[in-house]
């Protein structure tokens, strides 16, 4: 009996310090030294230096002077970061859309776009829609006292192509960028 376990809790040790151990330690140093902004978590800073956040998870913005991302079923907190799971019978579902419908409803620009009333499968999409964010332009232009056409440029600067699918602006990067052009006296 003793010939089978001895081998058995060998080989278990070995694989836990080479599965355990040196394997993460060798993920980490390889993404340290070749992706390192990526691997300390895409921190997005102000002209400062202040980190402001990460390009990978949306945060919230307070007042209208800001783009505002896509709803959060977990308030943006990354512990809880889930869908709300509620289905679309469902009226709690309904009555958070038509609250945020009715919030964000700006008679001048039409309807209010899905992107902003729904949240992601994580909760912390950091990404909109270009239609998105523009419906939010004339807001947040009578709100920081700028005109349209600048906040409009500064959106269709921000609009990048991923490799796979559609268009998007990074919120975040977008109030930061926003943040340089109007210089308020609030921060992210």
């Amino acid at each position: 009996m003793l010939s089978f376990v001895r081998p058995a809790v060998g080989l278990l040790l070995i694989m836990t310090a080479l599965t355990g151990v040196a394997y993460p330690l060798l993920v980490t140093a390889v993404a340290q030294l070749a992706f390192a902004p990526q691997a300390q978590g895409s921190l997005v800073r102000d002209s400062q230096g202040q980190v402001r956040g990460s390009a990978l998870l949306g945060q919230k913005f307070e007042g209208a002077g800001w783009f505002q991302p896509r709803p959060s079923a977990g308030d943006f907190a990354t512990v809880s970061s889930s869908a709300s799971n509620l289905a679309a019978t469902n009226p709690a579902l309904a009555s958070r859309v038509a609250d945020a419908a009715k919030a964000l409803h700006d008679p001048l620009a039409g309807p209010v776009p899905l992107a902003l009333l729904t949240t992601s499968a994580s909760g912390l999409d950091p990404d909109l829609p270009p239609a998105s964010v523009l419906y939010q332009v004339p807001a947040v232009a009578r709100a920081r006292g700028v005109a349209q056409d600048a906040v409009q440029a500064l959106v269709a600067d921000q609009v990048r192509q991923p490799v796979f699918g559609p268009p998007v602006v990074n919120v975040l990067a977008l109030n930061l960028a926003l943040d340089r052009l109007t210089s308020p006296s609030r921060q992210p």
